[in-house]
């Protein structure tokens, strides 16, 4: 590997646990046929990059989902929709405040604004804060306008960093990320369910950052 300067973590999946199929079945209970074409970690309707991209409302969204359902409310829709969302172990915490000490630290994130509200609301705004200021800069899908795989949200993070492609690790749990990245000849890593951060960057690891 050659040498890395900077680390772009995703979120879901990489620091955050999350499940999608508890979503899925969410859904399902909600009246959603087929929810596992209608959204997934592979696959998901328009709606989903819509809200992601922040091109829609929460409200929006809610009332488009509310059509797939039987007609269920809105607190059920959001219970689904954020079933999803996990904890925020600790040790990856611990793991990225020691990583800051050697390289730049970046996060880069589809997201939407109804799990990060219910991200801060279930870990408390300070922590929020504490946690968004590991990063020198954070790239939320939503708040950008686009997301992942599109090759232009990587070269918004290389360009206003200033920061060589092949001096970046971009570590995401989802293939057609990777190869996204890849493409724009950034170094990756594509973490498996068996794998964790912590693991990754401890001293009996493979993966060589120098």
């Amino acid at each position: 590997m050659k040498k890395i300067n900077a680390i772009v973590f995703d979120l879901g999946g990489v620091i955050l646990n999350i499940n999608y199929q508890l979503t899925i079945n969410a859904f399902k209970k909600l009246g959603i046929k087929n929810p596992k074409l209608f959204y997934s970690k592979k696959t998901q309707e328009n709606i989903f990059n819509k809200l992601e991209e922040g091109k829609i409302s929460n409200f929006q969204f809610i009332e488009e989902i509310k059509k797939k359902t039987n007609n269920a409310k809105k607190e059920k829709i959001l219970l689904a929709w954020n079933a999803m969302l996990l904890n925020l172990p600790k040790e990856r915490i611990e793991c990225i405040k020691r990583l800051k000490n050697k390289y730049r630290i970046f996060l880069l994130s589809n997201t939407n604004n109804i799990h990060i509200t219910s991200l801060k609301k279930e870990i408390g705004n300070n922590n929020w804060l504490s946690f968004i200021n590991l990063f020198e800069k954070t790239y939320l899908s939503y708040e950008i306008g686009f997301r992942k795989p599109s090759k232009d949200i990587f070269r918004l993070v290389l360009k206003e960093n200033k920061l060589k492609a092949e001096e970046v690790l971009f570590i995401d749990d989802s293939y057609q990320h990777i190869k996204s990245a890849k493409e724009l000849q950034i170094t990756t890593h594509h973490l498996k369910d068996s794998e964790n951060i912590n693991l990754l960057f401890s001293d009996k690891s493979l993966l060589k950052l120098h």
